[in-house]
């Protein structure tokens, strides 16, 4: 699998609101972990919608391990040009980090229905042959969707990162 959409939680949905959580430190192990397997299996692109939480996370991560000489690139297909426009001093310099990436496009250029989601998941399922998702059902939101497209999309891979699986990663950090 050369390509991977990368999906998932809001900060605001996890309740991470600040750098130094610890929840957030076992999310980037598990993210690492989970990168690390991918580009052992060939991953060569992951792709983000330009959202902050879970692909921010998954960015980071990923822009270290390609400092430590991993080779990965990057896209960010936004789903409007407008995307993040209103947010916050702190949040544009993330998003700036999704800007300046290898690969950068608009889906639209701005928001005038609700068909537009569906066509924008429509076509970042047809151009990634999987994706990496941080989500549980037991914790729906509005990813339930995109989620259960994923679910009915003929050979589409889907690397699920759930709650028990950070559970594990910190039960072992705490048995160190």
């Amino acid at each position: 699998m050369k390509t991977l959409l990368v999906v998932g939680y809001s900060a605001f949905d996890v309740g991470i609101f600040d750098e130094k959580d610890v929840k957030l430190t076992v999310i980037k192990i598990a993210i690492r972990k989970n990168l690390e397997n991918f580009i052992s299996d060939g991953l060569e692109w992951l792709i983000f919608g330009g959202n902050l939480g879970f692909e921010y996370w998954v960015l980071q991560v990923a822009l270290d391990m390609k400092k430590d000489g991993y080779n990965l690139q990057f896209a960010t297909i936004f789903p409007f040009k407008t995307h993040g426009q209103n947010w916050n001093e702190s949040n544009q310099e993330k998003l700036k980090l999704f800007k300046n990436l290898d690969f950068v496009q608009y889906a639209f250029d701005d928001y005038q229905n609700a068909k537009q989601f569906r066509e924008y998941n429509d076509f970042l399922i047809n151009n990634a042959e999987g994706a990496f998702v941080f989500y549980d059902e037991e914790n729906e939101t509005k990813l339930k969707y995109l989620i259960d497209k994923f679910k009915t999309t003929a050979n589409f891979f889907v690397q699920f990162l759930r709650f028990d699986n950070l559970q594990e990663i910190a039960d072992e950090m705490n048995d160190m």
